[in-house]
Formats: C-alpha cells, structure tokens, sequence
C-alpha cells in the first residue's frame, strides 16, 4: 500500500486560498488556486513567490517549487524546502518516477471509457517567449492516458494521467481530440471573461524515500469545477478521502 499523507485544508495563505496538503522535512504539497501563477511574468502582478516566504516554517531559506503548473490549473503543486531537496525533487519529475493525476471537465468526451492520447507536440510559434503548443507529428513524443469517471450534459469528467510532462500537454492533447478542456481561452472554445480552466492537479504519487512507501497527497475538487463535478458523479461529501490511522499521519518535520 503507498502511505497517503495529507494535511488537510490547512489554510497557510488565506489571502490567496493557499492550502498546505503536505509536510516533511524536504518538501511541501500545497494546493495552488486557479488563477494564481507560479512564477512573476512579463505582466507582472502577484504570484506565489511572493507568499513562498510564510512557508519556510523555520527554516532559513523559502521554498521553491520543483516543476511547473500552469496559472489557471489548481491542485496540486510539490515545493522543495532547501536546495538538496529541490535538487532530488527536480530529478524525480524530469526522470518520470512522479505519478500524475489530473482531473479535467470536457466538452463532448470520448466515445471509449479510457484510453491513450499519443500525438507528438511542438511549439506553435519559434518566438521564444510563446509558451503555445500544437499537435506535430514532429514534435516531442508525447502521451497521456485517460479515463472516463462521468459524464453529464453534453460534458464529460476525465481522469488525465500524463506520462511524459510538455507543455500545456493535456490541454493541447484534449483539444486535439475533439473534446476540449472547458474553460480553454487558447486550445478550447471559452471567452477570456468564462468560468475558468476546467483542470485540477487532482494528486499526485512521489517516490521521495528509498527505503519508504511512496508519498501519494490529493488535493480537493475546486470551487469553481464542484458544480460540474457533481453534475457528472461526484459526490461531494466523498470526493477526498482522507488517511486511516494505519496509513500515515500529518507529515511532521525530521
């Protein structure tokens, strides 16, 4: 069984709606809210390097985060508390040995029940500061498998799990097939004045021990997804099970 670790709802940032899912010694789980970037952009405005210095939790440098999630993506999003563990971190993700889960609202759906989006994908533009993707049969090999969890008025709510991690894969891949993510002002058909990227880093599984069960953390159905969720079989009061006694408690320090 992998240890299923989690803090849950624990309000860190309430100013931005920044919850800490996860500690230990070398890293942090936090659940980013949409609309939130990661990092400072060429149109300034905030982000979360300007809340990373309230969880050093005593330490004497701020975190910084081991891999990327878009600005409108919520979930979940793994920070490495000094410069060892971002290090280790950044190996984990670039090498493959993180699981992904992502969860997605969609326009349509597929037919099948699950499946595998294999298309290669390339940027859209040689502009170096485009970070817009497009299907191309030379591009990086690219592959995200799928599954159907429910399905509601003309929507469908998908299990994404991406095995390689480009950019904007999932939503270029969602698009290409026909059934875009909802929300997507770039790959989709929403306005800029819409509801919200549909996609939320649902959990993820990181082999962070050797010698340990692989740390899995989750993060709740967002605020502006649930109605859609429910729509399509969530029920709410379950949708985020926490750890029975036997299977890890809140993650301490050491």
């Amino acid at each position: 069984m992998n240890a299923r670790v989690s803090v849950p709802d624990r309000t860190v940032g309430p100013e931005i709606g920044l919850s800490l899912l996860y500690r230990d010694a070398l890293m942090l789980v936090i659940d980013k809210p949409a609309g939130l970037p990661v990092h400072p952009g060429p149109k300034g405005g905030p982000t979360l390097t300007d809340h990373l210095d309230a969880l050093r939790f005593g330490l004497p440098r701020r975190p910084e985060a081991a891999h990327r999630l878009d600005r409108d993506t919520s979930g979940c999003l793994v920070l490495g508390r000094h410069a060892k563990a971002l290090a280790r971190l950044n190996r984990l993700f670039a090498d493959g040995k993180v699981d992904k889960t992502y969860w997605a609202l969609v326009e349509g759906g597929p037919e099948a029940t699950e499946g595998r989006i294999d298309l290669p994908l390339a940027k859209r533009s040689d502009d170096p500061r485009s970070w817009w993707m497009k299907a191309d049969p030379a591009g990086a090999p690219s592959l995200t498998l799928y599954r159907v969890l429910g399905r509601a008025n003309g929507m469908s709510w998908l299990e994404l799990k991406p095995v390689t991690g480009r950019t904007h894969q999932l939503r270029v891949h969602c698009a290409a097939m026909g059934w875009p993510i909802r929300g997507d002002a770039i790959y989709g058909n929403a306005g800029r004045e819409g509801p919200g990227l549909q996609l939320h880093a649902r959990g993820l599984r990181l082999p962070l021990y050797p010698k340990r069960e692989a740390i899995a953390v989750e993060a709740p159905a967002p605020a502006h997804m649930r109605a859609g969720l429910v729509a399509c079989g969530m029920v709410a009061a379950s949708q985020n099970p926490l750890p029975s006694a036997g299977e890890g408690a809140c993650a301490a320090d050491g």
